[in-house]
């Protein structure tokens, strides 16, 4: 039977190419730190990797997936197993900035900056990242919290802010500027900023911003600094 291009049935069925996909996924991660996300084109890493569009468009249907793709076989890599769930918040909290180190560590410096703008311009990226390749330790999740305020160890309204916008900020700034991340310097993050942070949320007496490593954070629509007229 004939198929359409010349592609063969056994073609068709043949298994993917490992050699390939390590070029694709390299390609894609090496033009979103060398250019940012908007450049990541299907052209763009075919040519870079010396391979056909169509062979791309046969393994994803839009950009974002190819890109999710990436981070899923490269910095995330290790971030697909489920994480163990602690018996106290310190020991959730301390897994989840692990768990992102080991993603921040495996992850070039301008792939890792790229990658929050484009999740700031595209939310869904983040999402789609954080479902596909996550836990990726960058969010605190809402289970994690609600298991602390059952054990006593949270008041009840307690947000998420604090982690969300602390652990993935200092983590970036410190790999960025090759300080040391181990497991000495996580547990006094946790100790004397997160945790003391999570419990004064709860009776901050106004609604916390999100994030920036939520996904969501607030965007900034007005000039901070207004001239007096």
């Amino acid at each position: 039977m004939a198929y359409r291009n010349g592609e063969s049935s056994a073609a068709r069925g043949r298994p993917r190419d490992a050699d390939l996909e390590r070029r694709i996924t390299a390609a894609v991660l090496e033009i979103l730190a060398e250019d940012g996300y908007e450049d990541v084109t299907f052209e763009a890493v075919a040519r870079r990797c010396q391979t056909s569009k169509a062979s791309l468009y046969r393994r994803w249907g839009a950009k974002r997936d190819m890109v999710i793709a990436a981070v899923k076989a490269g910095p995330a890599r290790h971030s697909t197993s489920p994480l163990p769930r602690g018996t106290t918040l310190r020991e959730d909290l301390l897994a989840l900035a692990r768990r992102l180190e080991g993603t921040m560590a495996a992850a070039d410096i301008g792939t890792a900056l790229m990658l929050l703008q484009a999740g700031l311009k595209d939310p869904e990226l983040c999402d789609a990242i954080e479902s596909s390749a996550g836990p990726t330790g960058a969010r605190l999740p809402q289970a994690v919290i609600d298991a602390a305020v059952t054990r006593g160890e949270l008041p009840a309204g307690a947000s998420p802010f604090a982690f969300d916008e602390v652990v993935g900020s200092v983590l970036l700034l410190r790999h960025a500027n090759g300080l040391a991340v181990d497991d000495a310097y996580l547990s006094a993050l946790v100790d004397t900023v997160i945790i003391p942070a999570l419990v004064a949320s709860a009776t901050s007496g106004t609604a916390l911003p999100a994030g920036l490593f939520s996904g969501h954070p607030d965007t900034r629509t007005t000039d901070p600094i207004q001239e007096d007229s």
